[in-house]
C-alpha cells in the first residue's frame, strides 16, 4: 500500500508497504478522502510540536473493505475519527498529555495511507444525504457544537466569537440555529467579508474600536458568553476575555500551533468561567444530524482535490504559504 511520511519539517516521502496486518476485534478501512487544514500545514512546515516520522492527516472518510465484518457491511462509508484510543501501558507510566486519546496526525501517525484497521468506536458510519467533502468538515461541527453546549446559550443573547477560520464560522451557524445572536471578530478583513457571505450577520474588526462598537450592537452591554477559535490564529486570546459581560463563560475550543497564553487577571476580575472543546467529546453522531439537516451550511466553500500522484508536490507548494484562500477546503482524493 502507499504510505506518506514526514520525515522531518517540509520533507513528505511517499513509499510502498505490505498491508497491514489484520487486527482482531478491528475494522479493516480503505481511505479514499482525506482534508489538509492549517493545523495539518502547521505541523509540515515544523511549526507544531511533532515527533518524526508522521504520518500525516487528521481528518478522513474511508470504505469499510472486511468481506466479514461484524460490525459494519462490506462497502459502508465511515467517517474516521481524529482521536483514537491511546494504548493500555498497563504499569508502565504513561504520557499524559493526551490523556486517554492519541491525536492523529499530531501525536500518533494519521490517514494519509491506503488502509488502517480501526475500532468499531473509531469509526462512524456516515449516511446518504452527508457526501465525502461534507463528511471531512463534521470534526469542526462536532467540536462547534461541544463549544456552544458550554455555553448554556439562550435565545437572543449575543455570543462573541473570536476568530473567523472554518471552525469559527460554523459555530456562528450553529449559534444562529439556536436562535442566539453571533458577533464574529478577526483582524483580517477579507476573513470577515467570507463570513458574510457564509450568512454571519454580526462582524467586527479586533482593533482599537472594538468595544465601542461591540456596545453599538448589544445595546451598550458585553456579550453574554464567548468563544475562542484557537485554529484561527489571528486573534488573541485576550480579545474573548475582553469583550464578555461579568459572569459570563467563555469557551475555548479547536486545535492550535502555538502555544496561548491567558490573562488570568480578566478572568478573575470578571469571574469568567473558561471552558474547554477539543472535539474529543463524542459529538459526531450530533454533528452528522446537523449535517443532514442542514443546520450548517459547506456550500460557501470551494474545494481543491489533489491527486494521490500529486500530493508530494502540492503540499511542498501549499505549505510554502500560510496565506493561503479562506474560501478553500483542500481534499487529497487517495482512489
Amino acid at each position: 500500500m502507499n504510505v506518506w511520511k514526514l520525515t522531518a519539517a517540509n520533507k513528505l516521502t511517499q513509499t510502498e508497504t505490505e498491508n497491514p496486518a489484520p487486527e482482531e476485534g478491528k475494522v479493516r478501512v480503505r481511505i479514499t478522502k482525506i482534508l489538509f487544514d492549517t493545523v495539518d500545514a502547521a505541523i509540515f512546515r515544523g511549526q507544531s510540536k511533532a515527533k518524526y516520522p508522521l504520518i500525516p492527516g487528521r481528518f478522513a472518510v474511508g470504505l469499510v473493505t472486511d468481506e466479514r465484518s461484524e460490525f459494519y457491511p462490506k462497502g459502508t462509508r465511515v467517517l474516521l475519527h481524529a482521536a483514537v484510543n491511546a494504548p493500555d501501558t498497563g504499569t508502565e507510566k504513561k504520557d499524559f498529555s493526551e490523556n486517554d486519546h492519541l491525536l492523529c496526525g499530531r501525536t500518533a501517525d494519521g490517514y494519509l495511507r491506503d488502509i488502517v484497521y480501526r475500532a468499531p468506536d473509531e469509526i462512524t458510519a456516515l449516511p446518504d444525504p452527508v457526501d465525502d467533502e461534507r463528511a471531512l468538515l463534521l470534526h469542526y461541527v462536532a467540536t462547534a457544537k461541544a463549544a456552544i453546549e458550554r455555553l448554556a446559550v439562550k435565545k437572543g443573547r449575543h455570543i462573541a466569537v473570536a476568530g473567523a477560520d472554518m471552525l469559527g464560522i460554523f459555530v456562528c451557524q450553529l449559534l444562529i440555529y439556536q436562535q442566539a445572536a453571533p458577533i464574529l471578530i478577526d483582524s483580517d478583513a477579507r476573513r470577515l467579508e467570507f463570513a458574510r457571505a457564509c450568512g454571519v450577520y454580526y462582524t467586527l474588526e479586533a482593533d482599537e474600536h472594538l468595544l465601542d462598537n461591540m456596545a453599538s450592537i448589544t445595546g451598550g452591554r458585553l456579550a453574554g458568553g464567548a468563544v475562542f477559535v484557537a485554529t484561527a490564529g489571528t486573534v488573541d486570546c485576550s480579545v474573548p476575555l475582553s469583550v464578555c459581560a461579568q459572569g459570563a463563560t467563555v469557551a475555548l475550543c479547536g486545535s492550535t500551533a502555538q502555544n496561548l497564553t491567558v490573562e488570568l487577571d480578566s478572568v478573575l476580575t470578571k469571574q469568567l468561567t473558561l471552558a474547554c472543546a477539543t472535539g474529543k467529546e463524542g459529538y459526531l453522531e450530533s454533528a452528522i444530524n446537523l449535517a443532514a439537516n442542514s443546520a450548517v451550511d459547506t456550500s460557501c466553500f470551494r474545494f481543491c482535490t489533489v491527486k494521490a500522484d500529486d500530493v508530494v508536490a502540492f503540499l511542498k507548494t501549499y505549505c510554502e504559504t500560510d496565506d493561503n484562500a479562506v474560501d478553500e477546503a483542500v481534499v487529497i482524493s487517495l482512489i
